[in-house]
This record gives C-alpha cells, sequence and structure tokens, in this order.
C-alpha cells in the first residue's frame, strides 16, 4: 500500500530532524586524539603467513601450542586498544593445540600426507562473530540477542576447522551487518589499528582490525556490500570477495531474504596474499573446483583494465589524490614489470551504483516473498522496533540501537511498499552486460575499494553511500580481491579491488600475489 500525503510529510519532517541531528551529533562527537598506538609485533612467530605457519608445525620446527600461544599473547596486548575480539575460547584452543601436536608426534605417513588431509593444521583462526561458531556467541551486536550462542558451525567455519585450524574467538560487527561501521550496544566500537580515532570499516570490521594489528592471521568474513573488502582495505589487509554461491552462506546471521543470497558471499580475509587460494579452496568444499584454482595463471596473458572512479555523483565523496596516485602506480608498475597494457575505460552506469545495490537489495524472491523488514530484526527474538520511537530513545541515550541502524531503519519506512525502481533495473542489466564483456575469461578490473582511507569514527554518517564502490560488484555478481597498496602520509592504509568475471577467482588472487611482492603486502601498524 502507498504512503499516505502525512505519512510522507512525516517522514519528510523526521529526515530533516535527523540531518540537524547528525550535525550536532558530529559536533558532539569529535574529540582528541590520546595519541595511544599500538605496540610493534616483537614475536617472529606473528610475521608467518598461516600456510608457512602449517609447514613448520608439520615439520616440528614449532608447536602449535607455541604459535597459538604467540597470537593469545598479541591478542591480550592489542584488543584492549582495539576492542575487535568481543568473546575469545583461549584455554580451549590451547588444548586443541596441544591435540595438534601430539597428533603430529604419532604421525606415521609423514609431513605430505598431513598436508594434503589437514593443510592448516594448528594454525589460529579468528571468526566474524555474524558466523556460527559453536559455543560462541551468536549476536551481530544486536542487544536483544545477548545471551544467544552457536550451536553449530557454519559451513564455511567447520571446513577450516576440519582442515585443522583452531578458532581462537569471535571478532565484533557493525548491528546487523548492515553499516560500515563495527559498532553496536552489546560490544562496543572497533578501532583500526593504525589510529585508533579512525574505523576499521563493517560489517566485519573486528576481523579486519584483528588481523591488521596482527592478532590473527586468517580469519572468515561475508560481504553483501563490501563488508570484506572496505574491512581490509581500511586494516591494510588481503581480502576476497567470491563469487555468490561458491562458499556456502548458510548459519549466518542475519540470515539472507528476498533476492539476497545472490548476492551475499563469504570469504577468507588474511594478511598474507599466499593464504587466500589455500584458504577459499577450503572454505568452498566441493565447489572449488568450479573455480580451476589449481590452474596457474600468466599474468603476461591476462588483460588489464583501470577505472579511476564512478564517474563522478553528488551520492559519493571523490576519490582522494593519493588513491588516484596509487592506482596509477599499479598501472605503472603492470606495464614495467609483466609487460602489458593497462587500458582506463569507463562506464556510465558506475554513476547510478547506490540506486543499483539499494533496489536489487529489495526484491523479493521467486515466490514474491520480500526481504525480511529491518525493524524486524532488530527487535528479535522479540517483538519488531520502531525505529522513529527508537530514533527518540537515542536522544537520550535510552536506545539498545545504535544511530547507523536506527537511520536504516528509518530509510527503509520511508520506501514504504513503492514498486521497484525500472530505472535502476535497465541501468544495472546495461553495466553487468557491458562489464561481462569488457572482462571476459581473461580479463582484470582494477577500482578503487573507498573512495578515501579510513575515515574518522562516526563520519560514515555523513557520506552514507560511499560503500557503493564496493556495493556494485555484489549486485553484478562478480568477484574481487582488495590488496593493501602500502600506506599514506598520514600512515593510513591504502589499496585497490581486482575484480574479474564470474567463476574466474583464480585472476584477481593472482594479481593480490603479484601486488603483494610489488608493493610491500601488510604494514605493522606499530612499527609506523
Amino acid at each position: 500500500m502507498a504512503l499516505s500525503r502525512l505519512e510522507r510529510a512525516q517522514i519528510w519532517l523526521l529526515k530533516a530532524v535527523m540531518g540537524v541531528f547528525f550535525t550536532l551529533f558530529r559536533f558532539l562527537s569529535s574529540r582528541k586524539p590520546d595519541g595511544r598506538r599500538l605496540p610493534p609485533v616483537s614475536n617472529p612467530l606473528l610475521a608467518v603467513s598461516a600456510t608457512q605457519l602449517a609447514r613448520k608445525i608439520r615439520r616440528r620446527e614449532v608447536s602449535s601450542v607455541e604459535v597459538v600461544q604467540a597470537y593469545i599473547d598479541r591478542i591480550q596486548e592489542v584488543n584492549p586498544l582495539l576492542n575487535a575480539m568481543v568473546k575469545d575460547r583461549f584455554a580451549a584452543a590451547l588444548q586443541e593445540a596441544a591435540q595438534v601436536d601430539k597428533l603430529i608426534e604419532e604421525e606415521t605417513g609423514g609431513e605430505e600426507v598431513l598436508e594434503d588431509r589437514l593443510p592448516l593444521l594448528g594454525v589460529p583462526l579468528s571468526v566474524k562473530e555474524a558466523f556460527a561458531l559453536q559455543g560462541m556467541p551468536y549476536t551481530t551486536g544486536v542487544v536483544s540477542r545477548r545471551g544467544v550462542t552457536a550451536t553449530v558451525d557454519s559451513p564455511a567455519v567447520a571446513l577450516l576447522k576440519r582442515a585443522g585450524a583452531i578458532p581462537l574467538g569471535v571478532t565484533n560487527t557493525s548491528e546487523l551487518c548492515m553499516w560500515l561501521e563495527s559498532h553496536n550496544h552489546l560490544y562496543g566500537i572497533t578501532n583500526n589499528p593504525y589510529d585508533l580515532e579512525r574505523i576499521p570499516g563493517g560489517s566485519s570490521g573486528g576481523e579486519g582490525s584483528i588481523l591488521g594489528g596482527a592478532g590473527s592471521v586468517i580469519g572468515v568474513g561475508s560481504d553483501i556490500g563490501g563488508s570484506i573488502r572496505m574491512p581490509c582495505f581500511f586494516n591494510g589487509i588481503f581480502g576476497h570477495k567470491t563469487t555468490p554461491g561458491v562458499v556456502s552462506n548458510e548459519n549466518q546471521y542475519p540470515p539472507c531474504s528476498g533476492t539476497q543470497e545472490d548476492y551475499l558471499s563469504t570469504g577468507p580475509m588474511c594478511r598474507y596474499a599466499e593464504d587466500l587460494v589455500p584458504m577459499l579452496k577450503i572454505m568452498a568444499g566441493q565447489n572449488a573446483e568450479k573455480l580451476s584454482l589449481n590452474t596457474k595463471v600468466d599474468l603476461k596473458k591476462v588483460r588489464f583494465f583501470t577505472i579511476p572512479d564512478d564517474g563522478g555523483t553528488p551520492l559519493t565523496s571523490p576519490v582522494t589524490n593519493e588513491l588516484r596516485e596509487i592506482q596509477r602506480q599499479v598501472v605503472q608498475r603492470l606495464e614495467a614489470d609483466i609487460g602489458v597494457k593497462v587500458e582506463e575505460v569507463q562506464f556510465p552506469g558506475l554513476q547510478y551504483s547506490f540506486q543499483i545495490w539499494d533496489t536489487y537489495m529489495a526484491l523479493p524472491d521467486k515466490d514474491g516473498k520480500l526481504p525480511q523488514p529491518f525493524a524486524e530484526l532488530m527487535g528479535e527474538p522479540g517483538r519488531p522496533e520502531w525505529p522513529v520511537w527508537e530514533l527518540l530513545k537515542w536522544m537520550v541515550g535510552k536506545s539498545d540501537h545504535t544511530m547507523a541502524a536506527i537511520g536504516l531503519g528509518i530509510m527503509e519506512m520511508s520506501h514504504g511498499s513503492k514498486p521497484p525502481d525500472p530505472f535502476a533495473i535497465e541501468q544495472k542489466e546495461k553495466l553487468q552486460k557491458e562489464v561481462e564483456e569488457l572482462l571476459g575469461t581473461d580479463g582484470v578490473l582494477l577500482y578503487p575499494s573507498h573512495p578515501k582511507v579510513a575515515p574518522k569514527h562516526h563520519h560514515p554518517l555523513f557520506r552514507p553511500f560511499d560503500f557503493s564502490y564496493t556495493g556494485i560488484f555484489n549486485t553484478l555478481g562478480l568477484p574481487a580481491t582488495q590488496c593493501p597498496l602500502g600506506l599514506s602520509d598520514e600512515g593510513l592504509p591504502l589499496g585497490v579491488q581486482v575484480v574479474a568475471g564470474k567463476m574466474h577467482d583464480r585472476l584477481p588472487l593472482a594479481v593480490a600475489l603479484y601486488l603483494e611482492e610489488a608493493f610491500g603486502g601488510w604494514r605493522d601498524p606499530g612499527a609506523n
């Protein structure tokens, strides 16, 4: 049913009030930096990839207990500053590491047998709290879900555990995983390891923060609008948004509804590029064969394209000069080192990235069932929340919800029951055809992961659509790898996302290995 004139007027007035209130909020939330920084990495085990750690453990060059303890020590050192890991399982992890060491001691089949059967044996792992990890909190920061624990493992987590990885704990998210800052009223706000006054991104921001701060080496994230790539960009690490449908999205909260399953991707997050493919092979299970990840990629035979920005739109921030420059440097290095020609292209449809994403997230499924209203999710397992009432409560410090969640609920109200935007659908179909024809089976595209480096806390409230630089590739269903490219003059991570055609995930993953070698990969935030 369409909104009445009175309802439209109420919503318009509410938006005007929120605009004024956001301005006041920005003024009141500003704070002076306290100068605290993360300590540098001191244990050399923390500067080794998961692949190499597993090899060292299998060869008994180091014990799993030593590795797990090293990461526990690091988490205890940095998490008071980051608030990234919201619940640990350190005692259980040490017991599991001791069992790993005993298994290796008793193994008679040799290192090759262990590598084939348990490729991540004894390696620590962190998990986004939105994924079910048996016995651990499973709330996505919703106060009404306090006390909810997972009774099973999500498939991706189960496969990593079956490969020998040892979970250390679960990490913070944005409330209900629908915002680009990891902040909720159950666990609080998570900080960026390179600057504690800045955001780590969302919704996999706790994962990005603990990985970037060297409190973990590999992690599990999910991405429906950039929730892997933005945190990886802001925290200077690698992350891969897989082709949808390759890695199971089951046992995540909130669950998909409408057509959202078509745009959500579960994927790996890590500090070292060489861990991306092994993790994806494990997480994809039997579907890994569809990606031909064992096929060697010759970058000289890959066609490269670059797009410097979305073409300019009032909804998104302009791409900063430092990010334009680092992307130009990537182009120059590719042409000089590999001998390829990188062609600059532009698609007018990218100007409508947010409208496209917003339209497709709200589409009904094949049976005509619409996505679950956000206000219902805000109140589960109880009654739906009324976002306007929550806004009034928030103004006096009484709401259990963040401003981002309340704002999303109000925006959903303003949509009402309006039909899908035909212009956005037309633009998406046109853009889909243009991009797929350009990339084919052997092309990759360089595109900014975000128009600016990690913003200060709460600032995304005033530029809420910048995530569309990543969100558009969810709607298009394309795989994309975020790659770190060193640090800005302010000491904040730079990066770029590398996009390929559907099911050709191996191409951007191969480019990630090259870019790590060319630009140095992850940098210790305590050493900068």
